[in-house]
């Protein structure tokens, strides 16, 4: 089922096409993958789904039906610029914060406990936020998002200011509440993270949706049948055997092994190249180089700007 879906949604500003036509899916219980370069749409969907600002065109929808206004209630949202009161101090900020989004006091106090506990924060509850460095601030604001247990969860670049031990607690912490209901967008330039976290990805490029798909899929799609091939014998046998049929990219040879990357022009099975290579080796290690969503944002990106230009 999906939780949440937006359908054709244009948005302009003056002469500005900030989407055209975009619309996604998001499954229940799924960590979804907004991805772009730098001005593509990404940061106005977000805005329009936190009915912050509203489509030209278009419609949203929350668990089937069309969202209105008060649906925000049910969103936690982390926006790429952060804004906590400097002065305030961390506890009281976080309980008015809660508050905003329909805790009382006491359920506030009892739930902000429990993360400040978890992430290590307890000792800060009565430190103005101005004490804080930037990782820490951060983290208070992550607490504040997720605290009011939302439905849905918008993280944009939610691993800035962050070292990386603290990255990593944050990601296990967005799949914990994954795993525990919430459905979450998530926004970020870190295609490593995007890697280890998301379920499915859409790209937008230029106020357009050019990928949209599941994230082991759209990896898939992305390959160029490139193989990685240790092996011992004769690199020039191997290079004989493999012909005209196949591009060498990289090729190291060791003591006891030798180490090619190779394209196999013409495609065919993984197979049909161990066939090939038998008689000039003896095969140590065999796989398929996967391009990683570092790979295929770039390369989607580009053939997409390629098109565009053409038009």
């Amino acid at each position: 089922m999906n939780l949440f879906e937006a359908k054709n949604v244009y948005k302009v500003f003056g002469l500005t096409k900030a989407l055209t036509d975009v619309s996604i899916s998001v499954k229940e219980q799924s960590i979804f993958g907004l991805l772009g370069p730098n001005g593509a749409g990404k940061t106005t969907l977000i805005r329009i789904i936190n009915q912050i600002t509203a489509p030209d065109q278009g419609q949203l929808f929350l668990e089937g039906r069309k969202m209105h206004q008060d649906d925000v209630e049910y969103i936690g949202y982390l926006p790429e610029e952060r804004g906590l009161y400097k002065k305030m101090k961390v506890g009281e900020q976080a309980i008015y914060l809660a508050q905003l989004k329909g805790l009382s006091r006491q359920e506030a106090i009892r739930n902000l406990k429990k993360w400040f506990e978890r992430l290590e924060m307890s000792d800060w509850w009565n430190k103005k936020v101005e004490e804080l460095s930037k990782g820490m601030q951060q983290k208070v604001q992550f607490v504040t998002t997720v605290v009011h247990q939302p439905k849905l969860l918008i993280f944009d670049e939610p691993f800035s200011g962050f070292d990386p031990i603290n990255t990593n607690l944050i990601k296990k912490e967005i799949l914990r509440l994954r795993d525990e209901g919430a459905t979450i967008i998530f926004s970020t330039h870190n295609m490593g993270s995007v890697e280890e976290l998301c379920d499915h990805i859409a790209l937008i490029n230029k106020s357009w949706k050019i990928e949209d798909g599941p994230t082991n899929e759209i990896r898939q799609k992305y390959k160029s049948n490139v193989f990685e091939i240790k092996y011992t014998g004769s690199f020039e046998t191997m290079n004989k055997t493999l012909g005209t049929h196949f591009n060498i990219l990289e090729h190291e040879e060791h003591q006891n092994e030798n180490r090619i990357r190779v394209q196999y022009l013409n495609g065919g099975t993984n197979n049909e190249i161990i066939q090939t290579i038998l008689p000039a080796a003896e095969i140590l290690a065999f796989k398929e180089i996967i391009p990683s969503m570092n790979d295929v944002f770039i390369k989607a990106v580009q053939e997409s700007n390629k098109t565009k230009n053409h038009e």
